[in-house]
């Protein structure tokens, strides 16, 4: 039997998701736990791998039952066996042919930037941070020019694995709420630093570095070098995975988290 799961994860203190030798990473600790409740080794696939410090409201995974339980085991009895910073919100058997990555039509990922001169402590991890004042109408401006189909290769991680940097980025919105300036972006699928990478350049165009159509001309250029450094991993959240309905997911894949800054 396949199960799918809805996952969400505070992710500071953890190195991704994927699993490494080391064994601190969200897959490691969530297949542990699985294992326990099936009573055999499981392995877990994911819509989306997050890196070291990046956080998850609506992670969706999929894996072999090796053993028949209850949808409350999956989820409370797996839960019991997690480290408070993980939890499994829901779970549905699946049919054979579902997969949490491919048969994703859509990931959205949040990025929650602190805009404030002093650094802020209780949201310490949770969101990233910028002390100067930053032009919220021109990066609206600059993150428009990344919406559509685009090669990325500028926004895109040297050691990404990606085929094609060619990917269609459906949403790229920016807003102000209050000390906090929040990013949206929803694409088919992310490169490697994509969005922590995008949101440096806005960060530039906020601050007065560059004008907003300087955006344009890194898509163009297709060159990593001349744009921005990679943003902090600490405010970007996974936001939602969108499915077909047919998959029956709640919510199609996406999950309301309680966090405040996901709320904004």
């Amino acid at each position: 039997m396949k199960i799918a799961l809805g996952l969400e994860y505070e992710g500071s203190g953890f190195a991704g998701w994927q699993t490494q030798p080391a064994g601190n990473t969200v897959q490691d600790v969530l297949e542990r736990a699985l294992a326990e409740i099936a009573g055999a080794p499981v392995r877990v696939a994911c819509a989306g791998r997050t890196d070291a410090g990046v956080h998850a409201a609506a992670q969706v995974a999929h894996f072999e039952a090796p053993a028949e339980r209850p949808e409350s085991a999956w989820v409370r009895g797996v839960n019991a066996l997690l480290p408070d910073s993980v939890a499994v919100r829901w779970a549905r058997p699946v049919p054979d042919d579902f997969h949490a990555r491919f048969s994703a039509l859509s990931r959205s990922y949040r990025y929650v930037l602190y805009n404030h001169a002093v650094r802020p402590a209780l949201l310490h991890g949770r969101v990233g941070w910028f002390h100067l004042p930053l032009d919220v109408v021109a990066m609206q401006s600059g993150a428009a020019l990344l919406a559509g189909e685009r090669d990325f290769s500028a926004f895109r991680a040297a050691e990404c694995q990606a085929k094609s940097p060619v990917k269609t980025l459906h949403e790229a919105q920016v807003r102000r709420q209050g000390d906090c300036i929040v990013f949206e972006f929803r694409a088919n699928a992310f490169l490697h630093h994509m969005v922590r990478n995008m949101v440096g350049a806005l960060v530039y165009v906020g601050k007065g570095a560059h004008p907003p159509e300087w955006i344009a001309k890194l898509i163009a250029a297709r060159d990593r070098s001349q744009a921005a450094p990679t943003f902090s991993p600490a405010g970007l959240y996974l936001s939602g995975v969108g499915y077909e309905p047919r998959w029956q997911l709640p919510m199609n894949g996406r999950i309301i988290a309680p966090f405040d800054p996901l709320s904004l």
